[in-house]
């Protein structure tokens, strides 16, 4: 509760700064008197909220950024492994995609507007290959990260190609998998917005274009403060995702500087102690405490 009570400090201090720094029209340097107020972003906001015009654009940059996302995770994930698992993949892509990762995926809006019929399709390829380079660079770092004597106990128990992909490859590669979903998330988000900016129709990124063209900065904002919300609200659900699909994994916990953890007392059987066997009559000590004691 402490943590969360910080958080929501935070964010309150933020926007009363920002309040008092816009409201007096401060102008060091920086000119805060340009800038609309708390209150004014508040009122355009609930106004946006009472329209249909902004969930229509909400649904629309949901869809746009879900349907990008998604094939880019399948495609990415899967061309990760294949050029980190097969030498000839790799040869034949690696030197294209090397070629191509480092071209901005804003800078393909003209090629997506000569390749596709519609404006719809062009702006879910953007998304696509805002996510897909993230995705797979990091997909093929833990395939290629991972130890080979995984791989050798399977092949030892009878296991062919296929178990070993299901069993040991994916497995072992997914916290490295999740950190490039979250990093190819956010990067879509930037370039969906910026695609719609540029030629969209409808979506959050349209409208806050719409609404800077015609000065209507406390429609900006609320465009910015809607693709915040957004982009924290995916990112958390891929975070989440992962955690629950990694909980196998050993977690770390906070503990604060100078406020060491007491160690919670083990029971007599936990620590090894040894116990009366009612066969022999002599004080033994178990096999499963000695492994406990040794863990």
């Amino acid at each position: 509760m402490t943590r969360y009570a910080l958080r929501t400090a935070s964010v309150a201090a933020t926007l009363g700064l920002w309040q008092l720094l816009t409201s007096l029209n401060v102008d060091l340097w920086l000119r805060f008197s340009q800038f609309p107020t708390v209150a004014d972003v508040a009122r355009t906001f609930a106004g946006r909220l009472a329209g249909d015009d902004y969930w229509t654009d909400l649904d629309d940059s949901l869809t746009r950024i879900l349907t990008g996302f998604l094939l880019a995770a399948v495609a990415g994930v899967a061309t990760g492994v294949l050029v980190a698992r097969s030498r000839l993949a790799e040869d034949l892509l690696g030197p294209v995609l090397e070629v191509v990762r480092p071209i901005p995926a804003i800078a393909l809006v003209p090629v997506a507007i000569l390749l596709f019929p519609s404006n719809e399709q062009g702006i879910v390829f953007i998304t696509f290959t805002a996510a897909f380079f993230p995705v797979m660079v990091s997909t093929r770092h833990a395939v290629r990260a991972l130890t080979p004597d995984w791989e050798e106990a399977v092949r030892t128990m009878g296991g062919g190609r296929w178990r070993i992909l299901g069993s040991v490859v994916l497995p072992g590669a997914l916290p490295g998998i999740f950190g490039g979903l979250s990093v190819g998330l956010g990067v879509s988000w930037i370039c969906v917005i910026s695609a719609e900016m540029i030629s969209g129709q409808y979506g959050v990124g349209y409208r806050t274009w719409q609404d800077y063209t015609v000065v209507d900065y406390p429609g900006v904002f609320v465009g910015m403060v809607t693709i915040g919300v957004l982009g924290w609200a995916t990112s958390t659900a891929v975070e989440l995702l992962g955690r629950r699909l990694t909980r196998w994994l050993p977690r770390t916990s906070y503990v604060p500087a100078g406020r060491p953890r007491a160690a919670r007392p083990l029971p007599a059987r936990a620590i090894g102690a040894p116990t009366a066997s009612p066969a022999a009559g002599t004080r033994t000590e178990p096999e499963e405490a000695r492994d406990e004691h040794l863990v």
